[in-house]
């Protein structure tokens, strides 16, 4: 019996050491919009249909800040980005492409609340999907202490 339970320990705790998920956590600063497209938009359904190949899960995170404030708002148009001509062209099909890495791919977004003034933006400017979080540090450590990989998008 006893032979049995120790067999029974060890076989359960190989089966729970095994973490069937990949997590990475995305810096994003850029204001660039080709950058943001290939690096967040593509590369995120990329990595993603990679580990489903795996039969694994990547749990994706995205801490915003710096430049990439705008690609978050509800209406660039009425924000201090009402300049770049490129973002309000692209932006009604962009902000779907953004809701849908949320809704269908389970991305989770983070914004930097501490740098939010610095763009006249408040809690009622930006997309619901996004959570405000105090600040960039925070949201990066918490998620690197969590196993999170790092990759900045600048």
């Amino acid at each position: 019996m006893q032979k049995l339970c120790l067999l029974f320990l060890i076989v359960s705790t190989f089966l729970l050491g095994q973490d069937s998920s990949a997590k990475v956590v995305y810096d994003l600063t850029t204001k660039n919009l080709k950058t943001f497209e290939r690096k967040i938009l593509k590369a995120i359904v990329a990595n993603k249909t990679y580990y489903e190949s795996k039969l694994k899960e990547l749990d994706v995170a995205v801490v915003i800040h710096g430049g990439a404030y705008r690609y978050f708002t509800v209406d660039p148009s009425k924000t201090e980005y009402k300049t770049d001509k490129a973002l309000l062209s692209h932006y009604a099909s962009l902000k779907k492409r953004i809701k849908s890495m949320a809704d269908t791919y389970g991305v989770r977004f983070f914004m930097c609340g501490a740098g939010m003034p610095k763009h006249g933006l408040k809690a009622k400017d930006i997309v619901k999907f996004v959570t405000i979080i105090p600040n960039a540090t925070i949201g990066l450590i918490d998620k690197q202490n969590e196993g999170y990989a790092y990759i900045p998008i600048p």
